[in-house]
């Protein structure tokens, strides 16, 4: 893995990106194509876990590395601050599936009086939940989109030096002809002339 600033900027996006993507994924209460389940909540809460996963790779990664960039205290912090709203969005989501197998074990029971109150209060509560998971997902994904645009570019002076660096240039072929003949010839008459 590099350790440059076009490449943390990348990882950044990317990360920023996974948690655009998790926001889409979200439950939409009365959405017939998006209404909670508790199936689709659970995989949620195991794909947020994955990506705290990552973002704890991301920090070790950079942590552990020998020659630090300058910037890569900045990027560590970035990803490190990403985990706490991730850890948020999962545990709201907790939340959901916990109103959800309410909701499932109170269902015959939902023509009477008491369990109609406890389940719209179950309603109320995962909406609320769902609400917390969006806004969390929400800002870990702009935060980290900032920081990406925030990581230094190379300078122009490095670039240009890269550029004129041997590893950019051909390795050189062949002498021309005229040069070996030259050099041949100039033996020839040194060894003639002994």
């Amino acid at each position: 893995m590099d350790n440059t600033p076009i490449s943390d900027a990348l990882a950044l996006r990317a990360t920023a990106s996974a948690f655009d993507a998790q926001r889409g994924k979200l439950p939409v209460p009365g959405d017939p194509h998006r209404s909670p389940d508790a199936v689709a909540v659970a995989r949620q809460i195991s794909e947020l876990g994955k990506l705290i996963t990552d973002l704890g790779d991301e920090v070790l990664f950079r942590a552990a590395g020998q020659d630090q960039a300058p910037h890569t205290a900045r990027v560590i912090t970035n990803f490190a601050a990403a985990v706490e709203p991730a850890g948020e969005a999962a545990s709201a989501l907790g939340g959901v599936a916990h109103q959800l197998a309410f909701l499932n074990q109170t269902e015959r029971l939902r023509d009477q009086p008491d369990a109609r109150d406890a389940r719209e209060a179950a309603e109320r509560v995962m909406e609320k939940a769902l609400a917390t998971a969006d806004s969390a997902l929400h800002d870990a994904a702009n935060s980290l989109h900032s920081a990406s645009s925030t990581v230094p570019a190379p300078s122009v002076r490095l670039q240009a030096a890269r550029s004129r660096s041997t590893t950019a240039m051909p390795a050189p072929g062949p002498p021309p002809p005229s040069v070996t003949t030259a050099v041949a010839s100039s033996s020839d008459r040194f060894a003639r002339g002994r």
